[in-house]
């Protein structure tokens, strides 16, 4: 099925979980409400066939419910795929909680909603996302066992963020080898929207790299913080879509390569952190190939930050995490080979490697 951004105002017109062209046969959707700490969160659980859905938590001040709900609804699909073309035996799923972090995140609110994911019995396992923190998985982990990213000094692996922007810079050279036919980054023009954490790390790796990075975020002090650290320029352009530079590299909210924006951009390569970059998958994914554009699934090269949580699962060490999280380099380059062989997208080619996966495994436990 194909996921498909959804207008806000647009989302009442379709039955609230079944009918919601987001969902795509979701195993189970669980709607967590506590009045005591203010707690409104969704559980999103896409697949378990190769393993307990995990995927991490969100906390964004969302519009409305169905915002909500259609977030998630995504989010934990994207999860599923993510942890399939890694290689690990784990599911898709993915959490938000309904609220503004800076102001509303308790340490009661995260503890009851570790209850919330205790009570699941372990199908889902919750991690550090949007407007998280490594402390706030610790809290939860205090009520459940089903949980990953917690603090080092817990005996966890900590922030995840670094080792996602590492998968990102490298599926980046990917990119730019596939594309350019030098993974040499020195002297490229990077644009990266988002200065998060792991935005911030990624500019980082640019900048050694020796990229030319002009930085974008809602956040002015966060922006003259990052810019002033490694030297990156400050966009001030009218329509950063249309800026001209080699590589856009989204790494804050998704959709932002949709209808309004897919004919402005210049950028010969699209590489990012954030999740469901493409506000429609089919239609999006054929305009950047017709237009010569090279799309980074996002799915792969993200899949650093789940890398580094499963570890914590499997008892992987640092080595092995780094090593797993390089490989996306050598993923990214067989799937832009595969996707021109066949005549297909990026996405679709990545996709259909996934869900080969998937498939392959659910025939397999069927035909036991």
């Amino acid at each position: 099925m194909t996921s498909e951004l959804v207008k806000t105002n647009e989302l009442h017109k379709v039955d609230p979980v079944f009918g919601q062209v987001s969902f795509d046969g979701h195993e189970q959707v669980v709607f967590c409400n506590d009045k005591d700490t203010g707690l409104k969160a969704i559980i999103g659980i896409h697949n378990t066939v190769l393993g307990p859905a995990l995927g991490g938590t969100r906390m964004w001040n969302y519009t409305n419910e169905w915002e909500a709900l259609n977030d998630v609804l995504r989010l934990s699909r994207g999860m599923s795929y993510k942890n399939s073309i890694s290689g690990l035996n784990l599911g898709g799923g993915k959490a938000v909680i309904i609220g503004d972090a800076k102001t509303q995140k308790t340490p009661e609110l995260m503890t009851r909603f570790g209850q919330f994911v205790d009570s699941l019995s372990g199908k889902y396992i919750t991690a550090e996302d949007v407007g998280m923190e490594t402390r706030d998985m610790d809290i939860v982990s205090e009520v459940t066992k089903h949980v990953a990213g917690i603090s080092v000094e817990r005996g966890g692996s900590g922030n995840p963020s670094p080792v996602t922007a590492y998968g990102v810079f490298v599926g980046m050279k990917a990119a730019a080898k596939y594309q350019f036919g030098s993974d040499n980054l020195e002297g490229k023009k990077v644009l990266v929207q988002g200065i998060g954490h792991v935005g911030e790390v990624l500019v980082q790796h640019l900048t050694e790299s020796g990229a030319i990075v002009t930085i974008a975020d809602l956040n002015e002090d966060r922006l003259n913080e990052v810019g002033s650290k490694y030297g990156a320029k400050i966009y001030t352009g009218s329509d950063l879509y249309a800026a001209d530079v080699d590589i856009y590299a989204p790494c804050a909210l998704g959709a932002t390569i949709n209808d309004d924006t897919i004919n402005k951009i210049q950028a010969k390569i699209i590489a990012g952190a954030a999740n469901n970059q493409l506000a429609n998958e089919v239609t999006h994914g054929k305009l950047l190939k017709e237009r010569g554009i090279l799309y980074a699934p996002d799915f792969l090269i993200n899949a650093g930050g789940v890398i580094n949580v499963y570890s914590e699962l499997v008892k992987w060490t640092n080595a092995q995490v780094m090593e797993k999280t390089e490989n996306i380099y050598n993923t990214a380059l067989e799937i832009f080979k595969f996707a021109d062989d066949n005549n297909i997208t990026t996405h679709q080619a990545a996709f259909s490697i996934a869900q080969k996966r998937i498939d392959d495994r659910k025939n397999e436990i069927q035909n036991k």
